[in-house]
């Protein structure tokens, strides 16, 4: 498949969601709701459940299905009383020792008056310098889209996964041909070279492995995609809990400090 063709898949309304992940892959899921400051941000759904009876924190960003959906999730482009839940919440795994572990599918931030307004761009940031020395595992599941800071912002991370067919990138490939070419039909064009698939990335070293899905992607076969991500986090997340939280925190660092190193 050509990368843009990986971009329909990623984008289909079929694709499943962060709460079916989390319903299929979790036991005893509990949400927790807002960000104690402005209100619910329905575009990111979080709270505590059980990994194989390990306590977890659980985030994701959640799109809809139907249209209805998501108007009510806001097409899963958070505000920043979204990332400001997040955050709450991962706070609150730091205070009691649970790993973290986010699901993220969004095209981006919301980019609406209000959300700049209530501070969009330094939710995102507090997130970024926040989850760099947080004292929990994290990990983080790229299952969709992968959009700019409004990614990014639940993804620094000691692990970073995405699912074969997902995407990763500083923006849509129909952002990059507006702004490089002045013409939005090079989408396709755009999303060849700007690097933004699951092999692509894995060779950059921006994501850390690829989990499979099903043949033309993870809607074909959900419970196989969905338990190809549990038995991973199985594997790995009982062994970055043995792991000593400097040594994480230490490792963390070096793995997003590493993209600020350019060749001469």
């Amino acid at each position: 498949m050509s990368a843009f063709d990986i971009v329909k898949i990623a984008r289909k309304t079929s694709r499943p969601s962060a709460l079916e992940y989390i319903d299929f892959i979790f036991d005893d899921f509990i949400e927790f709701h807002g960000d104690r400051s402005f209100r619910d941000d329905k575009a990111v759904v979080g709270g505590i459940a059980l990994l194989d009876g390990l306590p977890c924190t659980v985030i994701g960003i959640q799109k809809g299905h139907t249209i209805e959906e998501n108007i009510e999730r806001n097409f899963g482009s958070p505000h920043p009383e979204g990332y400001r839940k997040a955050l709450r919440l991962m706070k609150q795994a730091e205070k009691f020792k649970r790993p973290v572990i986010t699901f993220i599918n969004t095209a981006g931030a919301f980019c609406g008056i209000g959300a700049e307004e209530r501070g969009q761009g330094e939710a995102i940031a507090r997130n970024l310098f926040e989850m760099s020395t947080l004292k929990s595992p994290l990990v983080s599941i790229l299952i969709g889209e992968g959009g700019s800071g409004g990614a990014l912002a639940l993804a620094v991370s000691d692990k970073v996964w995405i699912l074969k067919n997902s995407i990763y990138s500083i923006l849509s490939p129909e952002g990059f041909a507006s702004i490089l070419w002045k013409d939005s039909s090079k989408s396709a064009e755009a999303a060849e070279i700007m690097k933004i698939t699951a092999e692509d990335l894995l060779e950059l070293g921006v994501v850390d492995d690829i989990i499979d899905e099903a043949d033309g992607g993870a809607h074909n076969d959900f419970e196989y995609t969905a338990g190809a991500i549990k038995e991973k986090l199985l594997k790995e997340i009982f062994e970055l809990k043995a792991e000593g939280i400097d040594e994480l925190i230490e490792k963390r660092y070096n793995r997003f400090r590493k993209f600020g190193e350019f060749e001469e």
